[in-house]
């Protein structure tokens, strides 16, 4: 692949201004690349509720150093900004986490520029990865919808600079929201028949959501119910965190595993390498991985 760069080093620049006119509070992001490299394909990633640009650095990090301009912004709903349950403005937030993502993939010459890289990226392939929360938004802009109160599907929020994507724990249909869910988070209702973009799904095997009476295949529905081409990567033993992608030693993470988080981190980019249209090959031996391991994680596609 022309975009990996050699020596693996990798820079980060924030905070850097996105224009995002009614927002009420700053948009910012930092980018991560390498340092030496062409022709680089971005992530632009959304993180989970309440975390910000300098969460995921065991994803992000990784990405980077594997060849990826990786773009995080930091949503409303970060605990810098300290909007909880109760504000009024919490009810539209996920809309604003998706204006984010627009901002973002609208002004991405501007960004890249001020992080010095313009020249040195691949503008026509961009992806957008998403964990939790984050993968809820990144699937809008790979074309899941919301259901209203009707069930009926609302405006489409796809992209068409994106052409790849990853959900990390992407919470599933609407129909089994505890009560809690179904009064506070009434937009965690998605429809995925919509979402055609290329993309991995991403499911820890002991994922249960408090937010869901179903288990944890709740969180494969982004796979089942989208149409192909999709890909479906199960971790057995891993739970929301997947073992701490948004840090080290982060008390969130009941289920620590470092070695599952690297292999997580690298399982993406050798998707997107594939879905980007760079090459199949790191992909293809994950696969056949999957296929002789001791079954503690497994890919399937379609």
């Amino acid at each position: 692949m022309s975009s990996r760069p050699l020596g693996h080093q990798i820079v980060s620049v924030k905070p850097i201004p996105v224009p995002a006119p009614g927002r009420g509070i700053d948009l910012q992001v930092k980018v991560t690349a390498p340092r030496s490299g062409q022709n680089l394909p971005v992530i632009v990633f959304s993180h989970g509720n309440g975390w910000s640009l300098d969460g995921y650095e065991p994803l992000v990090d990784r990405w980077a150093a594997a060849g990826f301009v990786v773009v995080q912004p930091t949503h409303l709903d970060s605990r810098r900004n300290a909007i909880g349950w109760d504000d009024p403005r919490f009810a539209t937030i996920w809309r604003v986490r998706i204006a984010d993502l627009h901002a973002i993939l609208d002004n991405l010459g501007d960004i890249l520029a001020e992080a010095g890289l313009g020249i040195r990226v691949d503008r026509e392939r961009i992806a957008v990865v998403g964990h939790s929360w984050g993968a809820q938004t990144a699937g809008a802009i790979l074309g899941a919808r919301v259901l209203d109160a009707d069930g009926v599907p609302g405006e489409d929020f796809s992209h068409s600079a994106v052409s790849a994507g990853a959900l990390i724990a992407a919470t599933g249909t609407g129909d089994t929201l505890t009560p809690f869910a179904a009064e506070n988070l009434p937009f965690m209702k998605p429809d995925f028949s919509t979402m055609a973009t290329p993309a991995l799904v991403i499911a820890g095997g002991k994922d249960q959501s408090q937010l869901s009476t179903r288990g944890p295949e709740w969180f494969t529905d982004a796979y089942h119910l989208s149409p192909a081409p999709k890909s479906l990567l199960t971790f057995a033993e891993a739970e929301h965190t997947m073992g701490g992608i948004a840090g080290e030693s982060l008390a969130e993470t009941t289920d620590e595993d470092p070695a599952r988080v690297v292999l997580l981190a690298d399982a993406i980019s050798g998707y997107l390498r594939a879905a980007l249209g760079f090459d199949d090959a790191e992909w293809t031996v994950r696969g056949s991985t999957a296929e002789d391991g001791d079954g503690t994680w497994s890919i399937t596609g379609k």
